[in-house]
Parts: structure tokens; C-alpha cells; sequence
């Protein structure tokens, strides 16, 4: 056994010491019944409710002229929009490892749906701007909520060597939903009101919550933590100010007020907030989990995926309709192959992941992200559709091979009760980078961009092809970093093949 350099959590085999944990047992009044579930039953109600949330995030982007139009509000305003929903979501979802320690899977699960639900209600019904951003505010809150809860449930639910499987199929919704969003939702916007947008949310979202009121029961252990006050409000300082001023930085300049100050208010208050983790007892977050070395590898490899794919998806658009000619729905059309074979291929890499782990598929799924992303350092103004399509669809089969086995491998390193800790920290780190990652791009994208005065438009692709270079580049490092994952295949024991239970109905 060896100590972690604070001698504070014992190590065995590069697993956190469950006995540290032993004052955190689950209570005799949560103790579970014996009883089966059907996981696969449970893991399509997950996923409809993961769709609904993450198709949401995307679906506003081509809405915003709508929204100035009926409001009568400016772009700026407009982009409010969008920019409350990326805020509310990241600043909940570190939040999470305590809420889903002090409630029941049930309970939380319910209450994050119904959150999600009267968002949208709201924002449905708004008679006024703010009342719609009061709207996406309630959504958020509840969206940031269901990402590391669904996660923490499949890995309560699925034995160790299934869960590749598991987390394969919940990755199809994380690469389809936010691809098919902007085509989606430019199609609805150019035929029916914006209003549809939310409507067409609220059925999947109530037959999902109808449906696990019969089949979800509660699965993770309650150890009820103390509220630290001071960690939720640093928490949300920290996170917040540091997506704010990232997502600005791409369009105001890294240098302005709008980036400077919230981005040095996240980073000061993010210093606090982990000391503050450090020093507690029973910290909000258990940041003391980076101290396993493959955790934090295959989460800094999630990370770089994130920014590698993120910004392929936010620099297409942007080239296709403002220096090649095509239209918002062509550009939509352009990305469908690539989340298709995404979303087909996720579940198929969950399995190999179950039988071989991640180390390889890593490898090689960062290879054809690289190569699929250097192949657009070099777009002209006639690059043909075909071509744009196909290398995309290289780098989402790449990112298809690395996304969900990383984060799975990742998880697989924490015992049970560390797994709510190690799921929103993973899903915060993976906000972080794509807010990074846009932010970086876009920058590159602009500063880069030859004079079109002198160069015309192959001026500005410039960019976007420097662009693209240091997203490949990032892709390599990716590469490097995989050789390094250790010990990723799961082993199959009888203790992690016995059958889950629920809890009693007086729980429930």
C-alpha cells in the first residue's frame, strides 16, 4: 500500500482505499432490496432524456434572427440566449457529486427532468425576452444536473466489463444530438415559429419522465455530505467567470474587459476553490481523485478530443457559409454523415473498449482525427462538398474511438462511491476545453486571416486552414498521450456481475 504525497487517502494499486470511505457508508435506512432490474430498459430512458438535453443546447444558434425579430432585441442581447444555457449548465455540473451523494437517484433524477421540463414550458409560453431567459435558465439548471447523474447510474447498473457498451450507446446522443441540432432546427425555424423549437422538447421529455417512474429505481448510495456554502458559491464563481471569459475571448479579443475580468475572477476564485476542496473533510468535489494517474490521463485525453471535434464543428459553417458559398443548410447537411457514423460507431467501440480497453483504440481513433484534420489545413474557395463531408467523417470516426473509452476508462479507476466526483469533474473538464478550444480556434481562425483587401477570400480561409493545423495539431499530442494508458481493459469479477438492486418501495 502507499500514501498519495498528503498522506491523507491510501492507495492500493492505483485505486483509492475504499476503508477512507467506510464514514460515508450508506445509511441502514437506504439499505437496497434484492431485486433484478432491467439495465437495458433503463439505459434507453437515460438516453432519451441525454438527447432532449443536448439537442437543446444546439438548437437555438440559428434561431437568434427569429428571436430579434419577435422581441425586438440586438444580436448581443439575442446571444444571451445561448450564452445563459453554456453558463447555467457548466456552473451545475461540479455541483453534482454532492447532490447526487445526498439524494436518491429517484428523487434527483425527477427533479432535474422537471427542471428541464418547466424551462422549457417557460420558454415555450414567453411572452417576453426575459421571461425566455428565465426559461433557459431553469433548462440549464436541470440540463447540468443529468449529464454526471446518468453517468454515475450506468456505472451503478453495469458490471465493469460491460459498461464500455453502455457508455458507447449513451455517447451516441453526445455526437449526434449537437450535430443534427442546427439543421434541425434551420429547417423549423424557416417553417414554423421558434416556439416549435421548445414544443417538440416537452413530449420526449414527460414520456421519459412517465416511463421511469415505473423502471427507475434508486441505484446509488446516499451517504449525505455536509452543505459547504462557501464551495458551491466559489464553485460557481470559478467555473462561471472562466466559461464567460472564454467564450467571449473568440469574438471581443482576448485583451477586453468582457474576457479579462470574468476570466481573472474564475481563475482567483478557482485557486480558492480548490483549496478550499483540499482542506475540507467532505469536500463538494474530491479533486484529491487527479492523484490517480490514468483518471487524469484519460480525462486530459477526453479534454483534447473535445477541442479537436468542437472546433471542426464550429469552423465548418463558418467557412462554408461565409467563404464558400453554401448555405446554412448545406453546411447542416455536410456535418450529418460524420455524426451518423459517430453515433454508429460509438456503441460499437464500446464493446471492443469491454474486450481490449481504450490504450489502442485511443491510438488509433486519434490518428484518423489527425489525419482527417489536417487533410482541412488546406481548403480553398472551390473545395468541393464531397470532400468537406469525407474527412469529416475520418475525424468523427476518430473521435468516435476515443470519446466514450477514454471517459469509461477514466470512471473505471474510481471505486463506487468516488464515481459521482469522478463524473462531474470529467463533464467540467469537458466544458472547460470545448469553451477553450472554441475560444483558442476562433482566435487563431481571425488572427491568422490574410488582409481579403489584398488576398480576397482565400485571405480569410487562411485562417481557418492555421486553424484547423493547431486542432490537428492537438490531435497529435492526443496520440503521444494514448501510448501512455495503462491497465484500461476491465476485468470481470463475480462482484461486479451480481445483479443490482432497488431499493425498498417506501424509498422510492
Amino acid at each position: 500500500m502507499a500514501s498519495d504525497i498528503t498522506g491523507s487517502i491510501p492507495i492500493v494499486e492505483g485505486r483509492y482505499n475504499e476503508a477512507y470511505y467506510e464514514r460515508t457508508k450508506v445509511k441502514k435506512d437506504d439499505s437496497p432490496r434484492r431485486k433484478p432490474i432491467n439495465r437495458n430498459v433503463v439505459l434507453a430512458v437515460l438516453v432519451s432524456g441525454a438527447f432532449v438535453v443536448i439537442l437543446n443546447q444546439t438548437l437555438m444558434n440559428t434561431a437568434l434572427p427569429a428571436l430579434m425579430e419577435d422581441f425586438g432585441i440586438t444580436a448581443n442581447s439575442a446571444q444571451w440566449v445561448t450564452t445563459m444555457f453554456m453558463l447555467v449548465n457548466g456552473i451545475m455540473i461540479p455541483v453534482t457529486a454532492f447532490l447526487i451523494q445526498k439524494f436518491t437517484t429517484r428523487s434527483l433524477f425527477f427533479a432535474a427532468m422537471g427542471l428541464f421540463t418547466l424551462g422549457t414550458v417557460l420558454a415555450t409560453l414567453a411572452p417576453t425576452y426575459a421571461v425566455l431567459l428565465a426559461g433557459r435558465f431553469v433548462q440549464a439548471a436541470g440540463g447540468g444536473i443529468i449529464m454526471p447523474l446518468m453517468q454515475t447510474i450506468l456505472f451503478a447498473i453495469f458490471p465493469r466489463d460491460k459498461r464500455g457498451q453502455a457508455m458507447g450507446t449513451f455517447g451516441l446522443v453526445i455526437s449526434f444530438a449537437p450535430a443534427i441540432g442546427p439543421t434541425l432546427s434551420g429547417w423549423i425555424v424557416e417553417h414554423f415559429p421558434w416556439q416549435t423549437l421548445f414544443l417538440m422538447m416537452l413530449p420526449i421529455a414527460i414520456i421519459d419522465m412517465i416511463i421511469a417512474y415505473f423502471i427507475l429505481h434508486n441505484v446509488t448510495e446516499r451517504t449525505n455530505p455536509r452543505l459547504d456554502s462557501l464551495s458551491i458559491v466559489l464553485s460557481s464563481l470559478a467555473f462561471g467567470g472562466m466559461l464567460f471569459g472564454f467564450g467571449n475571448a473568440g469574438n471581443t479579443g482576448w485583451l477586453s474587459y468582457e474576457v479579462l475580468v470574468p476570466l481573472s475572477l474564475g481563475l482567483v476564485t478557482l485557486v480558492l476553490f480548490i483549496w478550499r476542496q483540499l482542506i475540507l473533510e467532505e469536500p463538494m468535489l474530491e479533486l484529491r481523485i487527479l492523484k490517480n494517474p490514468m483518471f487524469t490521463l484519460n480525462t486530459v485525453l477526453g479534454m483534447a478530443v473535445f477541442i479537436a471535434m468542437i472546433g471542426g464543428m464550429l469552423m465548418l459553417p463558418v467557412y462554408m457559409q461565409t467563404m464558400a458559398g453554401y448555405t446554412a443548410t448545406e453546411s447542416g447537411l455536410m456535418l450529418l454523415p460524420g455524426a451518423a457514423i459517430m453515433g454508429i460507431m460509438s456503441p460499437v467501440t464500446g464493446r471492443v473498449f469491454d474486450r481490449y480497453g481504450a490504450k489502442w483504440l485511443a491510438i488509433v481513433g486519434f490518428g484518423l482525427l489527425a489525419v482527417g484534420t489536417l487533410f482541412l489545413t488546406a481548403l480553398t474557395s472551390t473545395t468541393s462538398f464531397a470532400y468537406l463531408a469525407v474527412f469529416n467523417s475520418i475525424r468523427m470516426f476518430g473521435t468516435a474511438m476515443v470519446i466514450m473509452p477514454v471517459t469509461t476508462a477514466a470512471l473505471n479507476e474510481l471505486p463506487q462511491r468516488l464515481i459521482p466526483h469522478g463524473s462531474a469533474l470529467n463533464n467540467t473538464m469537458r466544458q472547460v476545453a470545448a469553451s477553450v478550444g472554441t475560444a483558442v480556434l476562433v482566435t487563431v481562425m481571425t488572427g491568422t486571416a490574410l488582409d481579403p483587401a489584398t488576398h480576397g477570400t482565400e485571405g480569410l480561409i487562411h485562417g481557418v486552414n492555421i486553424a484547423f493545423l493547431v486542432a490537428g495539431l492537438v490531435a497529435v499530442l492526443g496520440i503521444i498521450g494514448a501510448f501512455f494508458i495503462r491497465g484500461s481493459r476491465p476485468v470481470p469479477s463475480e462482484e461486479t456481475v451480481a445483479e443490482v438492486s432497488e431499493e425498498t418501495p417506501a424509498e422510492s
